[in-house]
C-alpha cells in the first residue's frame, strides 16, 4: 500500500488570496453580463458578489470534491484543485479566466505595493 502525501491546511496568504479571487471573479462575471440569474437562476437577476462567488460557486464544488464545508479545512493542494474545477468551468462555459492571485495582487490589494507601469 503506498502512502499519500500529506497536504498542510490552507495558509493565510492562500485564504486572503481567495478572497482577491472571489472578488475578481464576481466582478469579471459582472462585467460580462453573467449575473448569478445567467449562471445559475434563471428567474431573477441578481448580480456577483465576493461572498456569493464563495457560497454559490466556490463552497459547493469544494463540498463536491472533498466533502469539506469550510474553506479552513482546506489543505493548499486542494485549494488549487477547487480553483482548477472553477477556473476550468467558467471558461468552457463562458469563456472567462482569472488567474489565482499573486503575492503582488494580494499586496496591491491592501495598498502595500505600486504597480510599474
Amino acid at each position: 500500500m503506498k502512502d499519500e502525501k500529506v497536504y498542510p491546511q490552507r495558509t493565510k496568504q492562500q485564504n486572503k488570496a481567495l478572497h482577491v479571487l472571489f472578488s475578481l471573479l464576481a466582478e469579471e462575471l459582472n462585467n460580462n453580463g453573467l449575473d448569478m440569474r445567467k449562471t445559475l437562476k434563471p428567474e431573477v437577476e441578481i448580480p456577483w458578489s465576493k461572498m456569493a462567488v464563495k457560497e454559490y460557486l466556490w463552497r459547493p464544488i469544494q463540498q463536491a470534491q472533498f466533502a469539506k464545508k469550510s474553506t479552513t479545512e482546506l489543505t493548499t493542494k486542494e485549494i488549487d484543485e477547487v480553483f482548477d474545477t472553477i477556473n476550468r468551468h467558467i471558461g468552457e462555459r463562458f469563456g472567462i479566466h482569472i488567474p489565482f492571485p499573486s503575492i503582488e495582487e494580494l499586496l496591491i490589494q491592501e495598498g502595500k505595493y505600486e504597480q510599474n507601469n
